[in-house]
């Protein structure tokens, strides 16, 4: 047998204010409606909470021990409020980001952590698969994916369109070029991202297109240990050129008949695009790429 909200709120108020009167203007309900409130509790249940005579109300021995239950009731729920209050205010809460390339979306986490310094924000990496999976698993609350996706389920929100770009150490023999072609690297020793990579999907599908083969000369996981790997000179290595960066130890080549651009797409699911953390983040995007 469950019992009323409505009739605990209504018993509570009249033991604390020790009035029905008073306990129907802290509620703003009429006096006979808190009268019927705790009578349908009593009758419930048999049980008798309040002695009442023209003059006072008082509290009988298990009215007393009732109250001291709602007394603890009343301030977790207060409690509750408080919380939720807080996070609709973006006081308190969380943000968690699975994201391939967390270079596209530093500059909006930063602004979001000056403006909202209690939201503790993760970001988590991998590919775009990896991310993808996290999302749907609710283990993110938003993704940052390096192709476009179509999904009914997901809302989007394109960031980023760019060329893919060699690179090689600076002791290599191209590294005086200003760009080479996809023909440069028909059977060149390359340094391969993991399968799920998009960076990887797109080299092999451009070169396969133009008839020209893949050489892997190791397989990484990351853009750091593939940079490294370039860098000690096992290979030429392939990204986005957004992603590049800044490193004197390698340069870049355009590949100048590479028809293809890398995209980045802030996804997060439809059913979690109301939250107000994850809404307020997306809105944060939104006015950066205006």
């Amino acid at each position: 047998m469950s019992v009323s909200h409505a009739q605990l709120k209504a018993f509570h108020a009249v033991a604390v204010h020790g009035s029905f009167t008073k306990a129907a203007e802290r509620l703003f309900l009429t006096q006979p409606a808190i009268s019927d409130q705790v009578r349908k509790l009593e009758e419930r249940f048999g049980v008798l909470l309040f002695h009442r005579n023209k003059r006072s109300v008082r509290l009988t021995d298990l009215g007393e021990r009732l109250l001291a239950i709602t007394q603890r009731l009343f301030v977790i729920e207060a409690e509750a409020q408080e919380l939720l209050q807080e996070s609709q205010a973006l006081q308190t809460g969380s943000l968690i980001l699975a994201v391939d390339a967390p270079i596209h979306v530093l500059p909006q986490i930063a602004r979001f952590c000056e403006r909202y310094p209690g939201i503790s924000v993760k970001i988590e990496t991998g590919n775009t698969d990896e991310s993808l999976f996290r999302l749907f698993n609710y283990q993110a609350d938003l993704a940052l994916l390096g192709r476009d996706v179509t999904d009914e389920r997901l809302l989007c929100v394109p960031l980023r369109n760019d060329p893919m770009v060699a690179f090689v150490s600076r002791h290599h023999p191209w590294a005086e070029r200003e760009s080479i072609c996809l023909a440069d690297l028909d059977d060149t020793p390359l340094v391969l991202r993991e399968h799920g990579s998009v960076t990887r999907q797109t080299l092999e599908e451009e070169m396969a297109r133009a008839g020209f083969r893949i050489r892997p000369a190791i397989q990484v996981e990351g853009r750091e240990a593939a940079r490294e790997a370039v860098v000690v000179g096992i290979g030429v290595g392939v990204v986005s050129a957004a992603e590049f960066g800044a490193d004197s130890r390698v340069c870049a080549l355009p590949i100048t008949d590479c028809t293809r651009r890398l995209t980045e797409t802030l996804v997060c699911l439809r059913e979690q695009s109301s939250r107000r953390v994850v809404a307020t983040f997306l809105d944060m995007v939104r006015e950066s790429l205006v």
